[in-house]
């Protein structure tokens, strides 16, 4: 076969080798999902498509190979209308400037622009027809995945009714998988009469199934079909074929699963695509599960969970198995072939997100070590994901973040970048490089943090969720918060003010999230002393020191004006400095009334502050003297406080007054909008940025702008509290003396963010009935 001017023979990468250095692939998150007749574009909605200079990033990041989107719908929306190749033209380009091999993807959990569907008889020959097009514009490029993951698709819109054209049915599921394979098949022709060299590089989530002993032939059943993609491309769907049966009675023809025996289509390389989420587990106990994940097949009735989160022995090596299921499933008969991990991603705290990319890459490393010719890890989600949290099903703007956080007026690096730079560099692709904490190269990852020394959670304790014999709605959220493991080894975070809301809040996060750390009392740690703060720091050695202590009576500081300087502006530039001078990473807070409240937007970082009162002004010195002291200082900005594990904060007396019986009237100040901030929220996000190194002033509140009285009429309403003892007062009927200002409301330009104050109501009230619920059956 002849090939186009341009096209050369693939070069060393794509050619089998275990003796080949494991290669870092990148990508970023790119489905175009339809539901009903919109689409969610995750490239539009990360505004990858308006920032050119993003390729860049993939070469500074040491990848070798990107899974870059040359999508259908983008790119030809319009039936009988020229393609739109200016994205394309543009960053594919840049990519071949870089020498970075785009693996070009045309279809991402899609079905296709509007003038087609995964029920389309035509589609197979329609993806061709585009396939073709894309070659012969960009006729060097050697390596495609024309659909993503066509199993996993099929089951979200043609059985589970999630995505378009929303089949419920056996027969939908199979027509949707049937056609997208189709398409694979005549689309990787129509490339290679371009090029015949190009390469398939087929990607698809084979999560496991387990069970409980009843329902051991459902699972059994999913265990195959989770190999239908890459059966039916290889022309291994015959009649011996254990699913051959059930596809001909939800519509196929013999002579339909014929057509792929007759002309198969097998990968190049087998992509697998793992998530945490994954693997599941079925079980009839409906009793033990969330209504939500209840399920059935006709025969039985039963709940579809993670596997991870019910009782049996965490798995060892998850990424290493399925990838030697892979391997051996295929490479008898495809010796030529390799595997790759496609998709690596955990949308979690940061720590998290780094235990489960070393763990990807030690299973890697294992398997290459065993001979499974493994040929790349890709580190998926580069820009991170919008409401796959719904399956992309709402549009709420639930964003889990990538190696960058795109939220800000410009990206924001996490700490995932380094790493995964260090990944790439040939001397960081020993395990030693990144698993001793005690290495330059984990310092300059981690900041020193040892989060290396502790499992992920998935194979903690506090991953089990449904254990109890019967599913208590709080149990799912609370469960992780009540274990609290041993306080860690390594390097810890120090945290001050440990009898206070945010300072015992801070060792509990760190102890749900394997952080080891110290956490002092004033006796302990008196925060202005000079002395103590050298004496405490040389003692502990920690990576991260957080000061959560502080003079928190906003209407007491107007008359005791020297101890709240001391504790709200001495203190902290003491500790700053004495971090400073030892190299740690330093993190403080501030409030929202730094500002006057002249302002009718939302305050951001950069505003200039104008207190109103003593407490405000002991704030705003604060923030100058900690990064004069310490530039790399974090401050973090946040409105009040409420949270589910105290009860001294202005929400729980309300709603517990509330609750009372009586006439007595519940009174709220309505002359100040602000945004409440949900303690368990600011300190996860607070711990993040203190793992990414981020300096300089954040905020970080709950989006939302209420006034106190607004706030307590909303929470009451979603605990089912009557409204109607509560009433409007003015400070002064509070006995407030402190000037506050009108209008306090945050937010950031800095690419950081909370939930709604409503998601953080909700969890409030959920957790609090919990921990209520608890007190009485133990008799506190």
């Amino acid at each position: 076969m002849k090939a186009l001017p341009g096209v050369a023979r693939p070069d060393a990468a794509w050619r089998p080798s275990v003796q080949t250095p494991v290669e870092l692939w990148v990508g970023p998150e790119c489905s175009m999902t339809r539901v009903r007749d919109t689409y969610k574009d995750q490239i539009a909605l990360t505004g990858h498509d308006k920032r050119d200079e993003d390729v860049d990033l993939f070469a500074a990041m040491g990848a070798s190979a990107v899974r870059y989107p040359v999508l259908w719908e983008r790119t030809a929306p319009v039936w009988g209308e020229s393609p739109r190749w200016e994205f394309a033209d543009r960053r594919l380009a840049r990519l071949r400037s870089l020498g970075l091999r785009p693996i070009v993807g045309l279809l991402h959990h899609g079905s296709g622009p509007s003038y087609t569907s995964l029920l389309d008889a035509q589609f197979p020959k329609k993806l061709a027809a585009f396939a073709a097009l894309v070659a012969e514009r960009f006729p060097w490029v050697d390596a495609y995945t024309p659909v993503n993951e066509p199993l996993t698709t099929a089951r979200f819109s043609g059985l589970y009714g999630l995505w378009y054209p929303h089949g419920n049915d056996d027969a939908t599921f199979a027509r949707c998988l049937f056609n997208q394979c189709r398409g694979v098949v005549e689309a990787m022709h129509a490339i290679r009469r371009v090029n015949p060299f190009a390469k398939l590089v087929q990607t698809e989530d084979l999560g496991r199934v387990r069970s409980t002993p009843l329902l051991a032939y459902q699972a059994s059943f999913e265990n195959e079909r989770r190999w239908l993609t890459y059966d039916l491309l290889c022309g291994r769907v015959n009649e011996q074929h254990p699913l051959w049966s059930s596809l001909v009675l939800s519509g196929l023809t013999p002579r339909e699963l014929d057509t792929f025996q007759a002309d198969p289509c097998p990968p190049d390389v087998f992509g697998v695509n793992h998530y945490i989420t994954s693997d599941r587990f079925l079980d009839e106990r409906l009793e033990r599960y969330p209504v939500r994940i209840h399920g059935g097949n006709g025969r039985h009735a039963y709940a579809d969970t993670e596997a991870v989160r019910v009782e049996v022995v965490p798995e060892p090596h998850r990424f290493a198995r399925v990838l030697t299921e892979t391997y051996d499933r295929y490479h008898s008969f495809l010796p030529d072939s390799g595997v790759a991990l496609t998709e690596v991603h955990l949308a979690c705290s940061r720590e998290e997100q780094f235990r489960w990319l070393r763990e990807a890459w030690c299973d890697v490393e294992f398997c290459r070590k065993a001979g499974v010719d493994v040929r790349a890890l890709t580190v998926w989600s580069v820009f991170g994901a919008f409401d796959w949290n719904s399956l992309l099903t709402r549009n709420e703007g639930a964003y889990e973040t990538g190696v960058f956080d795109v939220r800000g007026s410009s990206l924001r690096a996490t700490a995932l970048a380094p790493l995964v730079a260090t990944l790439a560099k040939p001397e960081g692709r020993t395990l030693n490089s990144i698993d001793k904490e005690t290495t330059s190269e984990s310092n300059a990852v981690c900041g020193g943090a040892p989060v290396f020394e502790e499992k992920g959670w998935w194979h903690r304790p506090e991953r089990l969720v449904f254990q109890s014999r019967r599913f208590n709605p709080s149990h799912l959220s609370n469960v992780l918060r009540s274990v609290v493991p041993a306080r860690g080894r390594g390097r810890p975070v120090l945290i001050t003010g440990a009898t206070g809301r945010l300072g015992s809040a801070f060792a509990r996060v760190c102890a749900l999230r394997g952080l080891p750390y110290r956490v002092l009392t004033r006796s302990e740690l008196d925060i202005a002393s000079e002395e103590d703060a050298r004496n405490v720091l040389a003692a502990t050695s920690p990576w991260l020191v957080v000061n959560a202590a502080g003079y928190g009576r906003v209407d007491k500081a107007e008359s005791d004006v020297a101890m709240c300087l001391r504790e709200n502006t001495q203190g902290p530039a003491v500790l700053a400095r004495a971090c400073a001078r030892k190299g740690i990473r330093f993190l403080t807070f501030s409030s929202d009334l730094v500002f006057d409240g002249a302002e009718a937007e939302p305050y951001v970082e950069c505003d200039v502050t104008r207190p109103l009162s003593v407490y405000g002004r002991s704030k705003s010195l604060g923030e100058h003297d900690v990064l004069e002291a310490h530039p790399g200082a974090l401050i973090i900005r946040s409105g009040a406080f409420f949270g589910p594990w105290d009860d001294t904060h202005f929400l729980a007396a309300a709603l517990a007054r509330l609750r009372c019986e009586g006439e007595t009237p519940v009174e709220a100040f309505d002359g100040h909008t602000l945004s409440p901030t949900y303690v368990p929220d600011v300190v996860n996000v607070a711990l993040d940025l203190g793992l990414d190194g981020e300096r300089g002033i954040v905020h970080l509140a709950n989006n939302g702008a209420v006034t106190w009285y607004a706030f307590l009429h909303l929470a009451a309403g979603m605990a089912g509290l009557s409204r109607s003892r509560l009433q409007p007062c003015a400070a002064l009927d509070l006995g407030w003396c402190a000037p506050r200002p009108r209008h306090s409301v945050l937010c950031s330009n800095r690419g950081v963010g909370l939930p709604t104050l409503g998601d953080a109501l909700s969890r409030y009230l959920e957790e609090t009935t919990f921990n209520e619920h608890r007190r009485l059956k133990e008799g506190v």
